[in-house]
Parts: structure tokens; C-alpha cells; sequence
């Protein structure tokens, strides 16, 4: 009598490469059973991959390589959509302080720009989300330097890859309170539409402070015009999804559904109490009210790196 394990007894031991999840500027993709997450760290992107939200492998290769890409620097916040219509995943992000995309037929990559240039060439940005609402037309949303920090929104061209300048619409700028403890910035938008209405969930702050937070805004129309939430900020040190870790400088996340159709929200925290880098990601439930209030709650998963 044999005493080897059948296989499907014999699990390999889960290793521990690092205890947290190593970006910052964090998108997560849930594709074909699988999350995939992408964030600022290196040159190019890499991508890890998880099935449980806890465990994390990084793929061999980066999802995006600088040689593929304009621009050789800055590689920032990237992330990445299946687009049905296209049969294609795009990467939109920022590099050299210039919004670029790429696409790819896998969400592993690799993602290729084919066109090397910037999405708008004439004019630095940083800090991309696509919308693509229920009439097919499609919006990008980003941070123009104009008075500090501030997210606007433009209709996109049917490939995708430039925008109808003419529509550029702002939408977010820093003004409240919360959102001006350090710098006048309005970044790392995200946006949904729940009903009839319109979410656009954004950072406040500059990213280097404590106080880095996230709230929303919402709109009837994808290009707004935009009320800001009453009870901003919904995350922050002092608010429970942070504080039940000690995590400071909690923001630039993004909302993403899981295989159960419910959202949560993955976002990024300082090094420690007394150190901005390394910027390391957490998740954290997204919720929406029967009353249209977005919270983000429950216990916060600290994501670690195996191999």
C-alpha cells in the first residue's frame, strides 16, 4: 500500500515572498476566474495575479515593457479594460507626465502601444480611467495641470486611442477642506454608473501626505456637472478601512467587481507612519446604499506576494 498522497491532496505550501502587495496607484481586473493587478512600481508594468485577493504571483513577464511604449520614464498608474466591441484588453496610463494607451489580447500582456505617441501631444496629464457608458460612447477621464491638479473628462475616438479635445470638460478640483491639507490636487479618478446616476470616485491631497484621501462626486451625465459628496471623505487615516491596520496616505485606489458581482476597492498606503515609500496596496469593501451613499468598510485584506 502506497502511502504518496493522491494528487489533488498534494498542495504545494503557500511561500511568502513579501508580506504586502508591492504598487502603488493599484487597478485590479477580474478576468475569467482570475484578478489581475497593476500599479505604479518599475519602468513598464508588471502584473500579479490572484485567485483568492489574499495571494498574489507576479507573471514572469511585465504586462507592459518600457520598449514598448513612448516614453521612457514615469511609468504611472496604469489601468487596464476589456473592451468587447474591440475584442481587445487597453492599458491606458501615464509616462513622462504624458496619458498613453496600449493594448493586448491577454490581460497578462503583452501590452504594445503600435502607435508611439501620447493620447494628447501637446499637453502633459497623468492619471487615466475609461468610461464606456450604455450608448457605446466612450470618455476618458485624467488629471490636467491646470491650477493645480484637476481631473477632466473627453470624449474619446472610436479606436480608442485619441480624444475629442473639443469635448474636454472639467469636472474635479481641489476646493473643500479635507482636500487641500497638503497641495491643490484632484487625482486618480474612477468612475461608475449605478442607475441613472454617476460616480466619480477621486483622490485629494498630495499623495507624500498623511492625508491623502478618497471621496466622490456625482452627476446625471458622464460629463457632469459634479456634487461632491457631503460626507467626504469615505477613506483616510482616521476612517475605520484604514485605521484597523495603521495605515496613513490611503488613496489613488479603484472600485473593481469580484467573481461574486460585488465591488470592493483596492488602494494604496504609505510605508509606515514615518516613511511615504515603499507604497504598498490593500482591499477593502466598496459598498453602494439603497440610498446612493458609497462607503468603503469592512475588514481590510492585506494582500501579500507569494511565489
Amino acid at each position: 500500500m502506497s502511502a504518496t498522497p493522491a494528487k489533488e491532496d498534494a498542495k504545494e505550501p503557500v511561500v511568502i515572498v513579501e508580506s504586502k502587495l508591492p504598487i502603488a496607484d493599484p487597478y485590479i481586473l477580474y478576468w475569467e476566474g482570475k484578478y489581475y493587478a497593476y500599479g505604479t512600481r518599475v519602468n513598464g508594468f508588471e502584473v500579479y495575479i490572484s485567485e483568492d485577493l489574499k495571494h498574489w504571483k507576479r507573471n514572469a513577464n511585465k504586462a507592459l515593457a518600457p520598449e514598448s511604449s513612448w516614453g521612457t520614464k514615469w511609468f504611472w498608474a496604469p489601468e487596464v479594460y476589456y473592451v468587447k466591441s474591440k475584442n481587445l484588453f487597453y492599458m491606458f496610463y501615464s509616462v513622462e507626465e504624458h496619458i498613453c494607451v496600449a493594448t493586448a489580447i491577454s490581460p497578462e500582456g503583452p501590452f504594445i502601444q503600435h502607435e508611439k505617441k501620447p493620447i494628447v501631444a501637446n499637453e502633459k496629464g497623468i492619471d487615466t480611467s475609461l468610461f464606456i457608458d450604455e450608448d457605446g460612447k466612450a470618455y476618458l477621464y485624467y488629471v490636467r495641470f491646470t491650477g493645480g491638479n484637476v481631473i477632466w473628462v473627453a470624449e474619446m475616438n472610436d479606436d480608442l486611442t485619441g480624444i475629442k479635445t473639443e469635448t474636454l470638460t472639467k469636472c474635479i478640483s481641489a476646493s473643500d477642506a479635507w482636500e487641500k491639507k497638503q497641495g491643490t490636487i484632484a487625482e486618480g479618478p474612477s468612475l461608475l454608473k449605478i442607475g441613472k446616476t454617476y460616480y466619480l470616485i477621486y483622490s485629494a491631497n498630495h499623495y507624500e501626505s498623511k492625508d491623502y484621501a478618497v471621496g466622490y462626486a456625482t452627476a446625471s451625465s458622464p460629463k457632469g456637472p459634479w456634487t461632491k459628496y457631503t460626507g467626504n471623505p469615505i477613506l483616510r487615516r482616521d476612517k475605520d478601512a484604514a485605521k484597523s491596520l495603521g495605515l496613513v496616505g490611503t488613496g489613488h485606489g479603484a472600485p473593481f467587481i469580484c467573481a461574486d458581482g460585488n465591488y470592493k476597492y483596492i488602494f494604496h498606503a504609505h510605508g509606515s507612519e514615518t516613511s511615504v515609500g515603499p507604497r504598498t496596496s490593500y482591499i477593502s469593501n466598496f459598498n453602494i446604499s439603497n440610498q446612493g451613499v458609497i462607503s468603503i468598510t469592512g475588514e481590510t485584506i492585506a494582500p501579500v506576494r507569494v511565489e
